[in-house]
């Protein structure tokens, strides 16, 4: 039984969310032929934000922090802008942008994962909570704009970096790890492996037929 006590400094989270308020910024510029106004980009900005940690607490069956905490959303929000204006020089540094994607993706796994352990979830579950929590963002947002669902998808690895950083996490709090030393260890295993899909190519196995049907005569 792994017992922890769930307790993430304010500014961290406050952190991740506006890097995820930045991240739907740059994502809605890149959707030209939508055409979305201010309203649309701060609109993605606060689902990729805050999506992840809503679905975190409504599987939690928690009261969603992200709206009972008026920070979340004023930090996510005031990102999405800051993206939009400051867009032509946030293209110019894609490489230390998906770095920075990266590392949000995550803390909000490890963050995900502590609140279900502290909670009473088994790890199995928690694992299950942090992948949603590190992910929900992005799905949400695909979901509004009608896109396929990222993770989904051959080459991403979304799903399986957040499942090796929590399954990492886990581990080490059986291990009787300190939590902090887990939250950090997680944050790098889900950016190595989410970097290693995007810079080297990794991939997880293309669903492919065991058994052929036979060619008509």
């Amino acid at each position: 039984m792994i017992t922890t006590t769930f307790q993430v400094s304010l500014w961290i989270e406050l952190f991740a969310a506006s890097l995820g308020g930045i991240h739907g910024a740059m994502f809605a510029a890149g959707e030209r032929r939508r055409r979305l106004d201010v309203l649309g980009v701060i609109t993605l900005g606060l689902t990729v934000a805050l999506g992840g940690s809503l679905l975190r607490d409504i599987v939690l069956n928690q009261p969603p922090v992200v709206i009972w905490m008026n920070w979340y959303l004023v930090a996510a929000a005031a990102a999405a802008v800051l993206g939009m204006l400051l867009q032509p020089l946030f293209t110019r540094a894609d490489g230390v942008f998906t770095v920075l994607d990266a590392i949000v993706m995550g803390v909000f796994g490890a963050i995900a994962a502590s609140k279900a352990l502290a909670l009473g979830v088994g790890p199995t579950g928690a694992l299950f909570v942090g992948v949603i929590g590190a992910i929900g963002g992005g799905m949400l947002r695909d979901l509004i704009l009608n896109r396929p669902i990222s993770f989904l998808h051959v080459g991403t690895l979304y799903a399986v970096a957040a499942g090796a950083g929590v399954v990492s996490l886990v581990v080490l709090l059986l291990l009787g790890a300190p939590i902090v030393v887990a939250g950090v260890v997680c944050v790098a295993v889900t950016t190595l492996v989410r970097l290693g899909s995007v810079f080297f190519g990794w991939t997880f196995p293309e669903q492919r037929a065991v058994i052929h049907p036979r060619e008509p005569q």
